[in-house]
């Protein structure tokens, strides 16, 4: 019974991802899940998220952003949670649901190509940087424990971006350290959907339960992407952290400034790369197995209508 079940798992696996037949790729399915697994593993992960942050911008140890947290009180623990949950939930629609759409417009039936699913995983990733770099802005500002006294609240860091010119609100507020989110975002994406499928195929045919594959194959995918592109995360974290239209330095001076504060060594700028691997591997772990399991649901329920 064991053996049957796992073959019609691994089966109906195959076809969630086969099937990509046209016009009925083009609903809302894909990116409704992807909101959905995003939302859940981003509130699930934030604490992690949070040490890591202050680990970017101070370069400090572990215990000692864990301390600093603790010292702020429970009050300040889960500030600035709103906007990544908003754009992380976001994120999860368009990442999965424009993948999708941008794979069934390159070819609608599968099985597709590693070059298609690179493509439409870059694009995927331009799209979401587009969008939600407004939002990583004002997150990376509430989560600067510095910026606390002068900017304790959302409405008071869009007030200030809104006191710009128009240029200014766009390149010193909303989108400071575009270019570099930009390049983070849609190669992240490219890594992330070109390989996620092959290596949980791979599992699936081991026969292990049907969640492992998709689990292990987030997991690998999203820390081996985000060990390749840490420089730039803590390079947008330290850009995107500056407020105030006379204190930001050009993306040279900061990637500099980057550069300086570490030593002069790659090891300091991954300083906290222990818990970047642990919540990518968690964050992208859980994405992938929700909304995996959510997929296989969707198109289980589409057979018994059938």
């Amino acid at each position: 019974m064991d053996e049957q079940n796992n073959s019609s798992g691994k089966e109906l696996q195959q076809r969630t991802r086969a099937e990509v037949p046209g016009k009925k790729s083009w609903h809302s399915q894909a990116y409704t899940l992807g909101a959905i697994s995003n939302f859940m593993s981003t509130f699930l992960t934030f604490p992690i998220y949070k040490v890591v942050f202050r680990q970017q911008i101070h370069a400090m140890a572990v215990s000692e952003a864990v301390r600093q947290l603790w010292h702020e009180g429970p009050q300040y623990f889960y500030r600035g949670i709103y906007p990544p949950l908003l754009s992380k939930t976001l994120q999860g629609t368009l990442l999965f649901g424009t993948y999708d759409s941008l794979l069934c417009f390159l070819s609608p039936v599968g099985p597709h190509s590693l070059g298609q699913r690179w493509t439409a995983g870059l694009m995927s990733g331009v799209v979401e940087a587009v969008a939600l770099s407004p939002f990583e802005r004002v997150q990376n500002v509430l989560q600067d424990a510095r910026k606390q006294a002068s900017f304790p609240s959302t409405f008071s860091i869009l007030k200030e971006f809104n006191s710009y010119g128009l240029w200014g609100r766009l390149s010193l507020g909303y989108y400071r350290g575009f270019w570099p989110v930009l390049v983070r975002n849609s190669l992240g994406s490219a890594l992330y959907f070109s390989f996620k499928d092959p290596i949980q195929d791979g599992l699936a045919r081991q026969g292990l339960p049907h969640w492992v594959p998709a689990l292990v194959s987030g997991s690998v995918n999203g820390t081996i992407t985000c060990l390749v592109l840490y420089p730039l995360i803590v390079l947008v974290a330290n850009m995107q952290s500056h407020i105030g239209w006379q204190r930001m330095p050009s993306l040279w001076a900061s990637a500099q400034d980057v550069w300086d504060t570490r030593g002069r060594k790659i090891l300091l700028i991954y300083r906290g790369g222990s818990l970047i691997v642990l919540r990518s591997s968690v964050t992208w772990g859980l994405t992938t197995a929700i909304h995996d399991f959510l997929q296989r649901k969707a198109h289980s329920k589409k057979e018994m209508k059938d």
